[in-house]
């Protein structure tokens, strides 16, 4: 089971999306997914932070002129501003890179990551409970 959740772990650290089913392959709790996948992306998250311009030019390269005309992330930005940006990015574009984006938008650090962790813990929860059902309910029809 630890390497299983830390398979989970390393690979919410750069995409939740593909965690969580992992997890849900390797027939972890709920519990566990949710742990794993929160910590990964966290900890993605707070790389982009600390290694610094090189890492978050790195992550928005080939992505920087999208988000500067008026996608969906810059509609975010310019409505919500950090607050939605730090909750939907998780869901939206990968926690890093919504880290990334935010910085490139001049979000002051502590509260961007404040944010980020907040959206990662519900989508993480919301995402791995919806999966976790769907899996039990398409079991439950296929026996019957």
């Amino acid at each position: 089971m630890v390497l299983q959740f830390f398979t989970v772990f390393f690979t919410a650290m750069f995409e939740l999306w593909v965690a969580i089913p992992i997890g849900i392959g390797f027939k972890l709790e709920p519990i566990i997914i949710i742990m794993a996948t929160s910590l990964g992306a966290t900890t993605g998250s707070i790389f982009v932070i600390l290694l610094g311009n090189g890492i978050q030019k790195l992550i928005l390269r080939g992505h920087k002129q999208k988000v500067e005309k008026e996608t969906t992330i810059k509609k975010i930005w310019n409505k919500y501003g950090v607050i939605g940006l730090g909750l939907l990015s998780p869901l939206l574009t990968g926690a890093p890179l919504g880290v990334a984006l935010g910085l490139m938008f001049n979000a002051e650090k502590k509260k961007l990551l404040i944010f980020v962790v907040l959206g990662i813990i519900i989508w993480s929860t919301v995402l791995t409970l919806i999966g976790v059902y769907s899996v039990d309910t398409f079991k439950y029809f296929i026996k019957h």
